[in-house]
This record gives structure tokens, C-alpha cells and sequence, in this order.
């Protein structure tokens, strides 16, 4: 089984010829990856000579792309408003889990948060296992070391006073004998001794290279499961990307991909909050230029049905798009690289600056600052957001800050036909994505009913 860090990077000073864009939703130059096979790295290559980040109008005379501030996130998800009233994340902590982590964490925080005028904050680091000492020509380790940094600034950038939590592990999660058991492991340790209030997860495994599967023997899924059981016990969040293949998804080589619709574990776990991916269109300013569409260029958001579990309850409402099976994803963050977002690391000390990463990797952080806002506002843990979730989505969705994405653009991937953005729920975006002013203190509210 692969185990797929999620997330894609676009090199900030590559040539022009490497970076072109094709069209949306067809498939990326050779030269800018996928989601990236073995090792589960995916795509985060940082150039010498990016001093600082540029604008969106500049990305995309150099580029064609655009490439976004948190500045723009704060404003495009109206959250600079929910900040003026003091909900920061303040006293609220994000774990992050990933293999390895990264040794220059807290000085890449402090650079990002400096660039951009926010707070910074302490990030600290829990090692699980005997993690071995970072090697900067280990792509493996620089893999993961940019999905860490990615990690802790999207949360960071939306919940700017919640603490983070970072947990390296000591394997890579390249197969679920070796990888996942050490993960779900760590997050029952934070879990049981009370440390976080919302996980966020990015990566991932095709169902259908658990072992077990073709034979219809699920408990290689079920039996790691756990930590998620605990964590709905305790009412700590649990989030996962839900992949960047579109409806398909990678093979057990890592390399290749299915030519038939499937799903990914832990995304598709009912107990779990599956972050899909959008692409935004904003102006300098952060404002929309028009409405959000799909995320689909060098990546696709996963969303689909599961085969392992069924339709869950809380997904009962909507029953005709996700009919017998759980669906993914549930609701959507910012995800393409098309609109991606700036990083900064400095891990490799051959390739130190600033960098364009998409993904739902990306999404995923981002949306566990929304949680810990909520948990802040709430003055309490929202724990399983998913029946809250899906009854703000069933009721007055629009005033509860859940904005539709409906504007007919689609998942398909790697020429396997996917799910189009239409009016309310659907597999490409779950229930939409989210006006935060809106949907924080109505997730706040709907969790103390719970």
C-alpha cells in the first residue's frame, strides 16, 4: 500500500517553459508533478533567487498562475472581521502529524509570519519514535519536511494565536505496515493525555491497496481506526485531505493511477472530516473576481464514494448524490496551484525561499484554523463536526456561512470521469466551502446543541 503525502508545489523560479499552465483540467507539463509517488512525497521544490513573494498579477505575467497571500485568504474568507472581534484560535491548539518533520519549522513560521505582518507563534514538536536526524539529500525527509512547513503555516495563517502541535513520526508513510499504525499510534497518545483540539491529516492510502480488499476484507481499515474512536470519545476533530487524483486515485507503485472511480483512507473514515479542494480567483486585494470552481490543474480534488464504509447518517440528506456509500469530500478549502499559496523553508539549505504550494494538503490546514476558531468561539472543543456540519448545510446554509461551489467544473482526473460542482452537495466539493464570519459562530453554536 502507498501512502500518498498529499500536496503539489510549484517551483517559484523555474523557467517559464516548465511552469506553463495548461488549461484547466487537463493534464500538467511533465515537468511539474502530480501527486508524487514513492517516496510519499509530493512536489515541494523550492529555487534559489525567490527573496520574497510576488504578486498574483506578477505570478501570472511570469507564470500564468496565480499565487495568493494569507492576507487574501483572510479577506477572501471574510475573516478579518471575526479577528477585530478577538477570535484568534487563542487558546486553542492544532496538531499536525507528519513523518520526519522539519528542522527549521519555527524559523520558517517566524519568516512567514514577519513577511506578512501576522504574529508568530511557538510551534512545538513532539518526536514519536526514534526519528531519525534530518538529512537535507534525503528526498524522502525534504518531502515531508515541506509538507510540514506547509502544514503549520496554513493553520497559522487562519487561527494566528491558536498553539500547534507538530508530531513527527519515524517512518515514512510509503505502506500501511510500517507507516500508518506509528501515526494513529501518536494521535491516541496526544488524544488520551488531552493535547490538541483538532488533528489535521494530510495523506492518504487508496482503499484499494489496503491489504484484504479485493477479497472484501476491510479490517486491515478498520482494525486503525482507533485513534479516530478515541478521538470522537474525547471531542477532538479529526481532519484528512481528500487527495489529489480527482474520483481515481494512486496504485500500490505510487506512480500509476486506477482508470476507475475510488477513494482514499482516512479521507473516507465517517469518523473523520474530509477536506475537498477549490480553486479561488481573487484580485490583489483578496476579493473574488468570480465564484469559486473545482480544483483541477496539476492535481484534482479527490471526492467519490467510498468502498469500505456505507452512507453514514449524518449524510442521509443527501443520500441522491452519495447514494448507499459514504461520500467525499464533506466541505472545501483553497487547493489549486493555479491560486496557490505562498511558503517559505528553509530546510534545504541549497534551496532557501519562497514557493507556490496547492493541494488539499493546503485545504486541510487552512480548515482546521476554521475548527479551532470555532473552538474558541464556542468556548469548548466542536469535536465531530459532521452532523453540525451537515445540519447547517440542510438549514439556512447561505446565513450559516456555508457558500456553494456550483459552477460546473468537475474532478475528473487522469482520464477518469469525476463529479461537476452543481447546486448544493456534490463530490467535488462536498457542501461548498466557507464565508468564516458566518460559519465559525454558527459551527460554534451548532456543537453546543450536540
Amino acid at each position: 500500500m502507498h501512502i500518498a503525502r498529499i500536496g503539489l508545489g510549484v517551483a517559484a523560479a523555474t523557467s517559464v517553459a516548465a511552469l506553463a499552465v495548461t488549461a484547466l483540467g487537463t493534464a500538467a507539463p511533465a515537468a511539474v508533478p502530480h501527486t508524487l509517488a514513492v517516496p510519499a512525497v509530493a512536489g515541494h521544490t523550492l529555487v534559489h533567487g525567490v527573496s520574497s513573494p510576488l504578486t498574483s498579477e506578477q505570478c501570472q505575467a511570469k507564470w500564468h498562475i496565480n499565487c495568493y497571500t494569507p492576507l487574501q485568504y483572510r479577506k477572501a474568507y471574510d475573516l478579518n472581521a471575526l479577528y477585530r472581534k478577538g477570535v484568534t484560535g487563542k487558546g486553542r491548539t492544532i496538531v499536525i502529524v507528519d513523518s520526519y518533520g522539519s528542522p527549521t519549522v519555527q524559523h520558517d513560521l517566524d519568516v512567514y509570519s514577519h513577511q506578512f505582518g501576522l504574529p508568530s507563534t511557538k510551534v512545538k514538536v513532539v518526536k514519536w519514535g526514534h526519528v531519525p536526524a534530518f538529512d537535507p539529500n534525503n528526498s524522502d525527509m525534504t518531502g515531508w519536511a515541506g509538507e510540514t512547513t506547509l502544514d503549520v503555516e496554513m493553520a497559522h495563517a487562519v487561527a494566528p494565536d491558536a498553539k500547534i502541535v507538530v508530531v513527527e513520526t519515524a517512518v515514512s508513510e510509503t505502506e500501511g505496515t510500517t507507516g500508518l499504525p506509528e501515526m494513529m499510534d501518536a494521535e491516541k497518545y496526544l488524544i488520551d493525555h488531552g493535547v490538541g483540539d483538532v488533528i489535521s491529516q494530510s495523506f492518504g492510502a487508496t482503499e484499494n491497496t489496503f491489504p484484504g480488499f479485493d477479497s472484501g476484507n476491510f479490517s486491515s481499515i478498520k482494525n486503525l481506526r482507533y485513534a479516530f474512536q478515541e478521538a470522537n470519545r474525547k471531542k477532538v476533530t479529526v481532519l484528512a485531505a481528500s487527495g489529489d487524483g480527482g474520483a481515481t486515485d494512486l496504485k500500490l507503485d505510487g506512480k500509476t493511477y486506477y482508470k476507475k472511480r475510488v477513494n482514499s483512507w482516512p479521507s473516507s473514515d465517517p469518523l473523520v472530516t474530509s477536506i475537498g479542494g477549490t480553486q479561488l480567483h481573487l484580485n490583489d486585494a483578496g476579493a473574488r473576481v468570480k465564484p469559486d470552481s473545482v480544483y483541477n490543474d496539476y492535481g484534482s480534488g479527490g471526492g467519490g464514494q467510498s468502498h469500505v464504509f456505507t452512507r453514514p447518517s449524518f449524510q442521509n440528506g443527501v443520500k441522491s448524490k452519495v447514494g448507499t456509500r459514504r461520500g467525499t469530500p464533506d466541505i472545501s478549502m483553497a487547493a489549486a496551484v493555479n491560486g496557490g499559496a505562498w511558503v517559505y523553508s528553509s530546510y534545504d539549505p541549497t534551496a532557501v525561499g519562497w514557493d507556490v504550494s496547492g493541494g488539499t494538503s493546503e485545504a486541510t490546514p487552512l480548515f482546521s484554523g476554521i475548527v479551532a476558531l470555532a473552538d474558541q468561539a464556542a468556548g469548548h472543543r466542536v469535536g465531530n463536526i459532521q452532523q453540525a456540519l451537515y445540519g447547517l448545510y440542510a438549514h439556512n446554509a447561505k446565513a450559516n456561512g456555508i457558500v456553494d461551489v456550483n459552477d460546473g467544473t468537475d474532478n475528473s482526473y487522469q482520464g477518469v470521469t469525476g463529479y461537476k460542482a452543481v447546486n448544493g452537495y456534490d463530490m467535488a466539493t462536498g457542501v461548498g466551502t466557507v464565508d468564516a464570519l458566518k460559519f465559525v459562530p454558527a459551527l460554534a453554536r451548532a456543537s453546543s446543541r450536540g
